[in-house]
Formats: C-alpha cells, structure tokens, sequence
C-alpha cells in the first residue's frame, strides 16, 4: 500500500519542483514508510510523487513513480493487483519482458498492451493512481470499483498559476503554494447530515473526490487541459445484468457458489511478501472471512480484536469464541477509555477533512494492535451491503407496509407516547424482557432505535423512509447556511433500479454510505498505522454474484445475510454467532460526559462557534445541553460538530 501525489503546471516561481514534490509526499509517510521517489517532466510541467509500503517484490525493481518499459508511461500507484500474476503470465506470453516482480509493473505492462480501459476491466484489484502518457500528453486518475483507495483533485490558482493538483490524501495537495482551502458549506451540510462528505465532494470547495469506477483524464491541448470523466465500471450496470441473469440454482447452490468464490478470493488476497493477518469482531462477517483464510492456511493466522471495559459494547468474548474453535493465533486488546481518548486529537490528521463515524476509533485501535505483527491485515466490510444485513434492510419494508393502515394523526401519538420514555428507559424494559423475546429483536442499544423509529412513523415513502434513516441530524440542520442533498435524489437511476425497498436501499447504501464512511474509515485508520487493509467480500465477482441473488437468498425469517451465515455454518457452530449485532461502537456518549466532557465544552461553547460563524449557536448549545445534563442522548449529531470544529482547529484556512 502507498501513497501519491503530483501536478500540472509548474510555475518557476515555486523553486526546485523536485522539492515540491518531495514536500508533498512527505505528508503521506504513514502511507509509504518504506521508500520515496519523485518524476518531473518539466515540458510540460507534471510532476509526481509517491511513498511506498513495500508487500510485493520488497526490491528496488518495485520502485515509483516508475516508468513503461517503453518509456511512454509513468505512474504513481496505490494498491493491489490480486490476479496480478495471471495477467502477468499472458503479457509475458505475448512476448512482454520484466524487470521485476511488482504488480505495477504488470499494471503499466497491461495499460501499454491493452489500452486503459481493457486493463482496467482485467484487472482484480483494490488500486488508485495517476498515469502520465507522454505520447498523448494526458494524465489519467483511476480508482478502483468499490472505493477501497482514495484520489483527492481538483483545480487551484488563478490565470498563470493556475494548478491542478491531485493525490491520496487532501494534506499532500495543501503543501503546494497554490492551495487555497475554504470550507464548502454545503459540504458541511452533508456531514452534519450523514457523519461523512459524500463523494464527489470534499471539505473544500473545487477540491474533489473521484467517485468508485471512474476514470478522469486530463489532454493537453492548444487551449488548455480538457477534461473527461468516465465510469469505467458501475454497481449500475452490475444490478442491470443481474436482472436480466439472476441465478437459478437452488439454496445449497448459491452457499456453494459463495463459498467457492471467497475461497478463491481470498487465496488471491493472502499473496503477500510480508506477514499477513486478519481482523475478528465475532461478527458474522469478519468471521466468515477468518474461517474461510484459517481453512485454506498450513499455519495458524493472525487475527485481531479489541474489547472495552463497558460490557454493552465489548465483543472481544465473542471473538475469542470464533478464533478458538477456529484455532487461529488470536491477539486481543482490552483498551481503555484512556487508550481510546488519547487518539482523539489526532483524528483530524489521521482523517484530512471532517470525519464523524465514531468507530473510526475502535478501528484505529484494532489497526494498530495488528500493525504489531502484521503489514497486511484481511478486513470482513461489504456483507452488510451486498446482502442485506443492516437492521433496516429487515423492518422498514415491513413498518413502511404496516404504516400505510394507520391515519397521521394515529402514527404522530403513537410517535408521541415512544418518545415519552427515554431511551435508558427502553434500555432497561428490553433488558426485563430479554430472555422472553426471539433472537431477531433482541439488539443492543434497543433504546436509541425504538426513538429512531418514532421519526420514522412520520414518513410516507420508501425514499422519505430511507431519507430518515440514513440521517444524523433531522431538520433543522444547525448551520447558518450551507445545504445537504438527498442521496435518492443524488443516485435516482440507481434506486430506480431495485425491485423491492430493501434492494433498492443496499445497492444505494453500497454507492454512498460504504465507499464515503467504511471504506473511507478502514483506509485511514489502517494507513495512519501503516497497515494495508484488504476487503475479500467487495471482490467484484462477489458483488455481481450478490446482485444476481433472489432477496430471499439474503433476508429469511427476519434475519439478513442468510446466504453468508449458511456459508458460516459450515466453519463454525450457529451457537457461537447467536448474540445482537452491534456494529463496532465506543461508549462515545458517556465519554462526552465523563473524560471528554471539558475537551467539548471547550470546542461547543458559544465564543468558539460564533468565531466559526458556521452553526447556529443556539441550536448547538442546546443540544449540548441535553446531552451533558443526561435528559437525552445526542452523541452522534455532537460527534459530527465536535469532529468539524476539531478539524477546523488544526486547519489554517
């Protein structure tokens, strides 16, 4: 895993351009502790800079930026080309030579013999880069299908200095003398709103994510540098073929089929010059990844997990569970509040630009207990997504069906008399009544959810209802001015496309919540730890399978991811994963009242957010208020302020 940066147009004003470069790239060493380099080619003013985590061919053959055999290409590349070898065995078929043996040689071999977008659709990867073609004077900027790997771009500078500049992460592009940073308040807008910028945006305006699947090429031409965005691979078109090829095997065909394909996936994914590990949460995701890589392994692998000392969120036990009978060499971190608050400050850094899902947390920790004995560590992401996992994806088809029988006027009392009781309230009913309720409505945190619903009651659509629920803030959003979007609206052919309410939300959820929160939260905790993160589950073979499934193949008898929990049977007995998800949460709210307390106080109070001249002061303070008093739980719409302001001081804008 690496790092990259680079530019176009260099302005002799800006000195030695290799220092620049240099200095950019210097902001990425977590991503590439292992070795720098930097190409100029100063006819045309690009540059590029690249750090390098060395895990295939660790030799200076593996070296970048690094240039086409021929001479034409020249690239800086973040990533992992699992079937690598296969392409190479082709290539070298066809009469193609090799220096060495990295995957990005072969990927600029492949590129050279097959033109971009060939290669690209041939090539099994998670991967990011930037491509220089000398003959056609055009750089392109790549990312992979799902989004596992980031490319940050965008226009900066006025007339002669104007610059575009582009990289892994946002603190590279602020080293060049052009930067002009900025809030994007509808971006802002979007954070308060879902806890993440969704792509194309970024904190700042002009400044750009490449969406998954997309391919922007910049041409030199007597006018300028003409730009083309193109999707080269789409969850779109995945669902369109699916649709029209859906599978026709049998139950035990498709948990045959899943199992083939994640061995075979995760076989590709375990190649690796370094040692190689795998994170376990006792979830029945990353816990189907582990059974899958221990059955295929001569030795027992490494897996990794972190608990806390509150029990309402510690899942360590039921990891340890998984790793024993599995008899992987388990590694366990029972962290406290302490270890996990002192990350705090440093989360501005780690994320770049406002960030706001709380198990960002969790997730640096469990990265950096693996980085202790691993370089590469498996991750279980993605089963939620492709098959239906979340709560959601469950009841509200179901509530939104069952709503439709009762008038307004009956869903608002009813919404009314739910939000009489607090949500500690509900905690300790559902905790009375525990033993006497079936598996599926036994959650943690019952309390927050039955509140959740109350808002839901009000809802009159599929895209209302799912608007709702993928929401922090409600309206009114505290700022002063700024504006969200709607992500239905945002991806309306998309949704379209689903044949029930609950496709429709995993495929949306697939495109925004997660590229733009999950993968975005595992990049950068891993590479602030400078781990390379691997996701088995978004393998695109398994995606468009996945699409081709009947839903009743992921939801059965109230339960989601049926399809991967019969797969997990095979490995592992039923009684060891029958327990409430929970997700990979952190007490945050008691800790805004206990440890965190002046530390929010401080960022929340009234001078603070009047100099920001951001939120709505009143608004802000008053949900402090409630949350610190103990009168109603308001963690997760203050994590979102609390990250910007924090973000905000570690920024000179």
């Amino acid at each position: 895993m690496c790092g990259f940066s680079g530019f176009l147009n260099f302005s002799p004003n800006w000195g030695d351009p290799l220092i620049l470069l240099k200095k950019m790239g210097g902001q990425l060493v977590n991503r590439g502790p292992d070795g720098s380099g930097e190409w100029l080619d100063a006819d045309f003013g690009v540059g590029l800079s690249h750090r390098r985590l060395s895990i295939i061919d660790l030799s200076e053959q593996g070296h970048q930026p690094m240039l086409s055999a021929s001479g034409r290409f020249v690239i800086a590349y973040n990533g992992e080309i699992y079937n690598y070898q296969a392409l190479k065995k082709e290539l070298l078929q066809a009469g193609i030579s090799f220096r060495g043996d990295s995957d990005t040689e072969v990927l600029l071999a492949a590129i050279e013999s097959w033109g971009m977008k060939q290669a690209l659709q041939r090539c099994n990867g998670m991967f990011a880069f930037s491509l220089w073609d000398k003959k056609e004077q055009t750089l392109s900027l790549v990312r992979d299908r799902m989004g596992e790997k980031p490319v940050y771009y965008g226009w900066q500078g006025e007339g002669a200095k104007r610059t575009f500049l582009f990289g892994s992460e946002l603190k590279s592009l602020r080293q060049h003398p052009v930067w002009q940073g900025g809030v994007d308040r509808d971006a802002l807008a979007n954070l308060l709103r879902y806890n993440y910028i969704p792509a194309p945006q970024t904190i700042h305006p002009n400044i750009h994510k490449l969406r998954p699947g997309y391919l922007l090429q910049l041409k030199k031409t007597t006018k300028g540098w003409s730009e083309k965005e193109e999707c080269w691979w789409s969850l779109q078109e995945v669902a369109q073929q699916a649709s029209k090829n859906p599978f026709m095997g049998s139950r035990t065909d498709a948990v045959d089929q899943l199992d083939k394909l994640l061995k075979n996936t995760i076989q590709e994914q375990s190649i690796a010059d370094v040692p190689l590990g795998v994170f376990l949460s006792g979830g029945v995701d990353s816990s189907s990844v582990v059974a899958i890589m221990q059955s295929i392994s001569n030795h027992p692998v490494k897996s990794f997990t972190i608990g806390f000392e509150d029990s309402a969120y510690d899942e360590s036990s039921d990891a340890r569970a998984v790793a024993n009978h599995l008899g992987t060499d388990h590694n366990q971190w029972i962290v406290t509040a302490d270890d996990a608050l002192s990350l705090i400050p440093k989360l501005p850094s780690y994320y770049d630009e406002p960030f706001a899902d709380v198990s960002q947390i969790p997730t640096l920790l469990v990265s950096a207990l693996a980085k202790k004995k691993v370089t590469v560590a498996l991750s279980g992401d993605g089963g939620d997504e492709l098959f239906a996992g979340y709560n959601r994806h469950q009841w509200a088809p179901a509530m939104l069906q069952k709503m439709q029988y009762f008038p307004n006027a009956v869903r608002k009392a009813l919404a009314v008399l739910i939000k009489s009781a607090s949500p500690s309230g509900w905690d300790g009913f559902f905790k009375a009544i525990d033993p006497f309720l079936p598996k599926q409505l036994r959650v943690r945190h019952p309390g927050e959810k039955i509140h959740k619903i109350a808002l839901l009651l009000k809802q009159n659509s599929e895209e209302e209802l799912y608007a709702m629920l993928v929401r922090i803030w409600p309206d009114p959003i505290p700022l002063l001015n700024g504006n969200s979007y709607n992500l239905v609206q945002k991806h309306q052919d998309l949704w379209n496309l689903g044949d029930s309410f609950t496709e429709r939300m995993t495929r949306l959820d697939s495109v925004t919540y997660l590229p733009d929160d999950i993968l975005t939260k595992v990049d950068r905790a891993a590479m602030a730890n400078s781990l390379e993160t691997r996701v088995p589950l978004l393998d695109h073979r398994i995606v468009e399978f996945a699409a081709q499934l009947p839903l009743h193949m992921k939801i059965h008898q109230g339960s989601g991811k049926w399809v991967l929990r019969e797969l997990l049977d095979r490995y592992v007995p039923r009684n060891l994963m029958d327990h409430p998800k929970s997700g990979f949460g952190v007490p945050i709210g008691q800790w805004l009242k206990g440890p965190l307390r002046e530390w929010a106080e401080e960022l929340l109070s009234e001078q603070k957010l009047e100099d920001g001249g951001y939120f709505d002061v009143k608004q802000v303070r008053k949900v402090w208020e409630q949350h610190a008093s103990g009168k109603k739980n308001q963690q997760y719409k203050l994590w979102s302020v609390l990250m910007f302001q924090a973000w905000l001081e570690s920024n000179e804008l």
